[in-house]
C-alpha cells in the first residue's frame, strides 16, 4: 500500500506546473478539433485503466454535463463491443488504451482501430498529451489517496 501523503501539498510548485500543462494539453485538444465528450471519454477510460475513483468521478460528472449519456458511459469499458462510438472516439481510445498500457505495447496484438485513418497527426498528438496527463492525474490521485465520498 502507498503511504497516506498528499504529494500536491507537500509540494505545490510541482502540482501547479503540471495543472498549467493540463492547461496546455486541453487547448492542444481544441487546436486539434476533438470535442469536450471525446476528450472526457478519453479522461474518463485512462481513469478505469488505472482504478482512479477520483478522476472517475469527476470526469463522469463533467461528461455528463456537457451532454454525455449514460448508455455510453454504461458501455465504455467494453467499447469495442458498442456501436455507440465513432471512429474518431474509438480511435482515441484505442490511443488511450495503448499509452495507459505502454509497457504491454511490444506484446501487444496490433490494434483492431485504424488509428492513423480516423485521426489527423495533430488529433494523434494532442489524444496522447492528453492520455499522458491524464495518466499524470491519476497517479496524483491515487498515491495522494485524494478522498471520494458520497
Amino acid at each position: 500500500m502507498l503511504p497516506h501523503v498528499n504529494i500536491s501539498k507537500q509540494f505545490a510548485e510541482p502540482y501547479k506546473t503540471f495543472a498549467a500543462l493540463d492547461a496546455q494539453v486541453k487547448s492542444a485538444v481544441e487546436q486539434a478539433g476533438l470535442s469536450v465528450l471525446l476528450a472526457e471519454l478519453v479522461k474518463i477510460r485512462v481513469s478505469q485503466l488505472n482504478g482512479c475513483a477520483f478522476c472517475l468521478r469527476m470526469h463522469t460528472r463533467d461528461a455528463l454535463a456537457a451532454g454525455e449519456t449514460t448508455d455510453r458511459l454504461a458501455v465504455l469499458p467494453a467499447w469495442w463491443e458498442s456501436q455507440y462510438f465513432t471512429d474518431q472516439e474509438q480511435a482515441a481510445l484505442t490511443l488511450a488504451e495503448r499509452v495507459t498500457r505502454i509497457g504491454d505495447e511490444h506484446t501487444a496484438a496490433p490494434a483492431a482501430v485504424d488509428v492513423e485513418t480516423a485521426l489527423t497527426a495533430q488529433q494523434i498528438a494532442a489524444v496522447t498529451w492528453l492520455v499522458v496527463v491524464m495518466n499524470g492525474w491519476n497517479r496524483i490521485a491515487i498515491a495522494s489517496h485524494y478522498p471520494v465520498g458520497p
